[in-house]
């Protein structure tokens, strides 16, 4: 990841805070931060599909997020004080995670279509859709996963011996 070209290249940069069951991210955050890039990370909004996100200040500031009924770190609800990337100078790259992937883009999420309505929002933004790359182990790479019209194909699909 950190020696791909499109990560070199970009400045303002989404990335999951992983599970456990999900490729481990605290390296590149960390990364993120050693090369002065922005980093933003998602805050879920319960009972919906809406998702923004939010700066973190350093990989230090994850240990102040509070955690979610989902066990996922997030800035708080009442955190009004970090920047929104769509509100700002919107995003270069956006990292994804995922239960399963083809090799066509297709990518399955858990359901709520939270990454999906982003990039929504994102194509709407004066700098345009980001670049997305997603994270995931070879065990993950399906022959096809189940799409539906609104899903968005990711542009690319990192994992072990791709």
């Amino acid at each position: 990841v950190i020696g791909h070209p499109k990560y070199q290249e970009s400045k303002r940069i989404a990335i999951f805070l992983s599970m456990p069951d999900e490729i481990q991210t605290e390296e590149i955050i960390t990364d993120i931060f050693k090369q002065g890039k922005e980093c933003f990370i998602p805050r879920y909004k319960p009972h919906s599909n809406h998702m923004d996100m939010l700066k973190l200040l350093s990989a230090e500031d994850i240990s102040s997020l509070a955690l979610t009924s989902w066990n996922i770190l997030q800035p708080s609800d009442d955190d009004s004080a970090r920047e929104e990337a769509l509100a700002g100078g919107g995003l270069d790259l956006i990292f994804m995670p995922g239960l399963g992937f083809d090799k066509k883009g297709n990518r399955l999420g858990r359901g709520k279509g939270y990454y999906d309505t982003y990039l929504e929002r994102c194509m709407k933004h004066p700098r345009g859709k980001p670049y997305t790359i997603a994270l995931a182990f070879r065990e993950q790479i399906c022959e096809s996963v189940p799409v539906a019209e609104n899903d968005v194909q990711v542009d690319e699909i990192l994992y072990e011996d791709c």
